[in-house]
């Protein structure tokens, strides 16, 4: 006999187990009588679950990680533009970073820089929805400017020359062509509180910033705090696709330490946040998700 082989008895003279005999095919016929009692579920019965995990993702998404804005008007050319869409990295602040010089940021409302703007009255839908990031939010009054100064810093602009932070004269390519580095508002110079940044339009004729509100009680300065985050991305439309780096000119040597994270008939400049970002994020992350579960629900039953 080879060896492994097994005799038709066991040595207790017993008959062995065999699974093809009839109490094998009544377990069969049950296990495919529970498949049948429980059909597989439809697309349509799951979509109340994609949904679902898909608006708590994109709330999450819109809280922690990034959020979409849209450019209403011209004070950022021609950096951006007005209809542009820009990628807000909200992910860096919560680790401790603080906006940079150079940099371009979406803020708060600071005090009353948009007191001059309409905001209409949001009925309960819209609030839920912008709550969620699937619709701009009425209520929010949001600005994007560069970030010139931060805490600590002394900046001034003389009329007829340049901005000059530390000491060091910047060299501002994306100013808008035609208009001077501050000509309509000279400064300073000013010390920039800690905390605080000093803020100015790239299209500084057309561009009600920190220099336009220094009477205010914030002395023009913008709290860190309500800081929102870094524009990193001009995401929409395609063909303006770009990302927004800071200049060289900031990284000259003797203006200071850079930190930068792995992130009146003016125009103030305010905001809209858009959600279809974080809500077309939302759905893609929540569709693999449905499906494993969909997976492993018809491998259990497959294995009865």
């Amino acid at each position: 006999m080879a060896v492994g082989a097994r005799s038709g008895r066991d040595e207790g003279g017993e008959e062995p187990n065999d699974s093809s005999g009839p109490d094998a095919v009544e377990n069969d016929g049950d296990a495919k009588d529970g498949a049948e009692a429980r059909p597989h579920r439809s697309f349509w019965k799951e979509l109340p679950l994609l949904v679902g995990i898909a608006l708590l993702l994109a709330l999450l998404i819109k809280t922690f990680l990034v959020q979409a804005f849209s450019i209403p008007s011209d004070s950022m050319q021609n950096t951006l533009q007005r209809g542009d869409r820009v990628l807000v990295d909200k992910l860096t602040p919560w680790f401790g970073s603080e906006p940079e010089r150079g940099e371009v940021v979406v803020f708060h409302d600071p005090s009353n820089w948009l007191s001059g703007e309409a905001t209409p009255e949001p009925n309960i839908a819209q609030k839920a929805l912008s709550w969620i990031g699937l619709m701009p939010s009425a209520e929010e009054k949001d600005l994007i400017k560069r970030t010139i100064a931060i805490g600590g810093d002394t900046v001034e602009c003389k009329k007829g020359g340049p901005v000059i932070v530390n000491g060091k004269e910047l060299d501002e390519p994306y100013i808008f062509p035609g208009n001077t580095p501050c000509d309509d508002f000279p400064f300073g110079p000013l010390t920039v509180p800690k905390g605080k940044i000093w803020v100015m339009g790239d299209h500084r004729q057309n561009s009600q910033d920190s220099r336009y509100h220094q009477q205010d009680s914030t002395q023009g300065f913008v709290p860190v705090s309500d800081v929102v985050g870094r524009a990193v991305v001009v995401a929409w439309p395609i063909t303006r696709w770009s990302t927004l780096p800071i200049p060289d000119t900031y990284d000259q040597p003797g203006i200071g330490t850079q930190t930068k994270a792995t992130a009146l008939g003016l125009d103030a400049a305010g905001l809209a946040p858009v959600g279809l970002g974080p809500a077309a994020l939302g759905f893609a992350g929540a569709v693999p998700v449905v499906l494993w579960r969909r997976r492993r629900l018809t491998a259990g039953r497959t294995d009865r």
